[in-house]
């Protein structure tokens, strides 16, 4: 499960220190079901009202979740992934960076083994407005996030708040923004979220924000040719310099191969309409200003 839902319960892993604390009461003012928290120094008490544990094992025997989210550092992240993923968490969402290769191959392959689907590395988080949110993205401010039924995919956290901001002034509400997290090894890729949000029936449009470097992209442009969904995609990077990493550790561009023209070139060609910035996005959509999709009034209805 890729897209939250409020009956989802969620353990949040490092839930007593200053940012897991803070984005906790985010998450449960937002309407996330909390349930419980892990710190093992702190097993027994309990925090922001949930019960507090040693260990996701523990915590499942006696407080079932379906989610969990880490607020761990890189050098505790292994074990803690493995900790969550062995009690049996249908979905984990890591928000870490700077996670070890070595230990990002262990979780993805664990979580592979036990049938956990993995939101990140360095990811933002997911948001559902109306809902919840599971992450660090602002899915508790009204001014960004709206409910409606378009749904946004980003590598970038900054930037995904970026286009539900702009959606959310142009009167355009969202089904779910699903943040897959910046990092070269992440378990959910811009296609397979892509394909969510097209079996998402809340769903009748999609943005797909990217960047340039690696191929997540183009394959997702080959999935969106055969879609019904209109899609608008913006691909940030236009302006650097090839073989320069920026920004994200996936961003590389080495010739044509993930670079900013390849991409457009790619997802034009699936019928993706693809905005020089993004305060075209709205426009592009051809949405009514009222938060609701229409189809009689999508400017990109696929045919």
């Amino acid at each position: 499960m890729i897209i939250y839902r409020q009956h989802a319960r969620v353990l949040v892993q490092g839930i007593t220190g200053k940012q897991g604390t803070f984005w906790t009461e985010k998450m449960m003012g937002s309407g996330t079901q909390v349930v419980a928290g892990i710190n093992p120094k702190r097993a027994g008490e309990q925090h922001l009202g949930v019960p507090v544990y040693a260990t996701a094992k523990e915590a499942m025997a006696e407080t079932p979740f379906d989610w969990a989210v880490m607020f761990i550092p890189p050098a505790a992240a292994r074990a803690a992934a493995l900790d969550a993923i062995e009690a049996g968490a249908s979905t984990l969402v890591i928000l870490t960076e700077h996670i070890p290769a070595r230990d990002v191959i262990a979780i993805h392959h664990a979580a592979a083994r036990r049938g956990t689907r993995i939101i990140g590395p360095n990811t933002a988080g997911v948001v559902t407005p109306g809902e919840g949110f599971v992450g660090i993205m602002p899915g508790h401010n009204p001014n960004i996030f709206q409910p409606g039924e378009v749904g946004v995919i980003s590598r970038s956290g900054s930037l995904g708040t970026l286009i539900c901001l702009n959606l959310t002034r142009a009167g355009i509400g969202q089904s779910a923004f699903l943040g897959i997290g910046g990092d070269p090894m992440i378990g959910t890729t811009t296609r397979d979220a892509l394909m969510a949000l097209d079996q998402d029936e809340r769903t009748r449009a999609v943005v797909m924000v990217g960047e340039i470097g690696g191929a997540m992209e183009e394959a997702a442009a080959e999935y969106a040719a055969g879609m019904r969904k209109p899609v608008v995609s913006f691909i940030a990077g236009r302006a650097s310099p090839p073989g320069k990493t920026m920004g994200h550790a996936g961003a590389i561009v080495s010739g044509n191969f993930g670079s900013y023209a390849g991409k457009r070139k790619a997802l034009e060609a699936a019928g993706v309409a693809v905005a020089d910035t993004p305060s075209e996005i709205p426009r592009l959509l051809g949405l009514p200003r009222s938060g609701s999709v229409d189809p009689a009034n999508l400017a990109l209805q696929r045919g």
